[in-house]
């Protein structure tokens, strides 16, 4: 088992060497906006799972996976001849859902903002239902007494 430095290292290397290959190897029009975000290898440095996002609409995701897939042995290819190690390790292309996920946190935080909004303006048009201290507190001038000045000598 490799350690997790040079798994790193390989990985980096193969997400250049698959962004690399994807301009000189594949040779399909159709594959549109491909952006390979990351790349993670086991600890055997066997496989390696390729993640990657497609700028687009959901026809354009499904035609580039189509593509990945065809070309998938070619890649390969292109990456051991980048790696010069041993053995090459196999690719596995996955969509990335990191797009869908931010534009869901988006639309979350959008929404926390606008009740935020709407709970500070009702917090701003809130009035209190009786006095604003609900406490009564002797006051000096009614009662006649210092309030300082502790308990009667009655004991009360």
């Amino acid at each position: 088992m490799a350690d997790q430095a040079r798994a790193r290292r390989i990985a980096e290397r193969i997400k250049q060497l698959v962004t690399q290959g994807m301009t000189q190897v594949v040779k399909d029009e159709r594959v549109g906006f491909v952006t390979i975000t990351d790349v993670r290898v086991t600890g055997d440095l066997q496989h390696a799972s390729v993640f990657y996002t497609v700028l687009g609409t959901e026809e354009d995701r499904e035609v580039a996976a189509e593509i990945l897939e065809d070309y998938r042995g070619r890649l390969r290819s292109f990456v051991g001849k980048g790696l010069g190690i041993r053995l090459t390790p196999s690719l596995e292309f996955i969509l990335d859902a990191l797009p869908e996920d931010a534009q869901h946190l988006d639309e979350l935080l959008r929404q926390v903002a606008e009740r935020d909004a709407e709970l500070a303006a009702a917090r701003r048009a809130a009035r209190y239902a009786g006095d604003e201290d609900p406490y009564r507190k002797p006051r000096p001038e009614e009662s006649g007494e210092d309030p300082d000045a502790g308990p009667d000598p009655d004991g009360r």
